[in-house]
C-alpha cells in the first residue's frame, strides 16, 4: 500500500499510499506485504508492515503489492514472481532492467493507467500527481482477468 520513493520528494517525505479506488476496483486481497504501520484504510485481510519485513514473511493467497519504489522495487517484484498470485503497482518504466527481468517475461498482464495517479498522504488526504506514469502488473491468469475487466481507465496488455 505504501509507495516509498528513492530519497525524499520535494515535500520532504517518502511514504505515499495507493488511492483506495485502485484496490477497490481490483477486488479483495488476502495480503498486503508492504503496508504502512498506520493506515487510513485496509487493502487486504492481512497486512505486513516494515516492522514485519514482508519480503521475509510467507505470502498467502492473493496479494496486493505496492512496493517501496527505487532500487527496492525489484526485490518485491521478484517475490511477486515467486508467489505467482499478485497484482503490483509500479511506475511504468518499461525500458529498465527491472521491468525486463521481473515484468515483461514473468507477468501475465499489464494495465497501463491513464494519466498520472494522485497518491495519498498517510492521513488519507489526496496528494499531487505522481512523478511518472503507473502500471498494474498481474502475476497469475486470474489476476490478469481482473485487470482486463476492472473499471480502471487505461490500456490493458495480456502478456501470456
Amino acid at each position: 500500500m505504501n509507495v516509498q520513493f528513492e530519497g525524499h520528494t520535494s515535500i520532504g517525505k517518502d511514504e505515499w499510499l495507493t488511492p483506495p479506488y485502485i484496490t477497490q476496483a481490483l477486488g479483495e486481497f488476502d495480503l498486503d506485504p508492504c503496508s504502512p504501520i498506520v493506515r487510513p484504510w485496509d487493502t487486504a485481510r492481512k497486512h505486513y508492515t516494515i516492522e514485519d519485513d514482508g519480503l521475509t514473511q510467507p505470502w498467502i493467497g492473493r496479494c496486493w503489492c505496492n512496493p517501496p519504489y527505487g532500487n527496492e522495487t525489484k526485490k518485491w517484484l521478484a517475490k511477486c514472481v515467486e508467489h505467482g498470485n499478485c497484482i503490483a503497482l509500479i511506475f511504468a518504466r518499461t525500458e529498465t532492467r527491472m521491468f525486463f527481468n521481473h515484468t515483461w517475461d514473468k507477468a501475465d498482464a499489464l494495465l497501463f493507467i491513464k494519466g498520472r495517479l494522485k497518491f495519498c498522504h498517510v492521513d488519507g488526504t489526496v496528494g499531487g500527481s505522481a512523478g511518472a506514469p503507473s502500471v498494474l502488473v498481474a502475476y497469475g491468469q486470474e489476476n490478469a482477468d481482473v485487470l482486463e475487466n476492472c473499471d480502471i481507465e487505461g490500456k490493458f496488455v495480456r502478456l501470456k
